[in-house]
This record gives structure tokens, sequence and C-alpha cells, in this order.
């Protein structure tokens, strides 16, 4: 069982990136993402936080990310945890998942 909480972001916007037409939008991919996890890891807490790329954030650390998003032309959605990138555009949940494992949480 996952002792500590983790923090998955998705960096995203509102307007697909031009690379991932006929994909999901941020926000379904974020919703789908969070389905997926707690799905897999039922009872192990973990927390989903949606930034906006093009909407400016409160926290320094996640707004200079953003930035970053933009200006290196990543695929969004960006999936980070714990400042390591593990999807970019279309993410895989294998990846995904790979990354939590290592921070404790077990499949169920």
């Amino acid at each position: 069982m996952s002792r500590i909480e983790v923090e998955i972001v998705l960096y995203g916007a509102e307007q697909l990136c031009p690379s991932c037409v006929n994909l999901p939008s941020s926000k379904e991919t974020f919703e789908w993402l969070e389905a997926a996890i707690a799905r897999k890891f039922p009872n192990q807490p973990f927390k989903m936080v949606y930034v906006d790329i093009h909407q400016p954030t409160d926290d320094e650390e996640k707004l200079t990310f953003a930035q970053r998003v933009i200006e290196d032309d990543m695929f969004y959605p960006v999936v980070v945890i714990k400042d390591k990138v593990v999807g970019e555009g279309n993410p895989r949940l294998k990846t995904i998942f790979s990354e939590l494992e290592k921070y404790g949480y077990q499949a169920m």
C-alpha cells in the first residue's frame, strides 16, 4: 500500500496541440487518466492536478513548466510525476502505472 500521496500533474490546453489532431482533449485525457489510475490502484491516494498552459497559476514551479511546454513545443497534454515527464501527447497508461509503482503503488 502506498504511504505517500503522489501528485500527478497534467499540463494541457483547451485547444488541441497542432500535432494531436484526432486525440482526446487535455481535459478528456485528465478525466480518463484519473479514472484509470483509481481503477488500477484502488484505495491508494493520489492527487491529480490540471494546469492550463495558457492560464497563469500561483505555483511558480508549475508556471515555469507550463512555459517550457509552450517554448519547447512539447506535445500536450504532458503528464508529470515528481518532476519526471511520463507522458506527452498521447500518454501511455503502462508508463504512468510503472512510474507510480516506483512510489509503492500496487495494482489490485
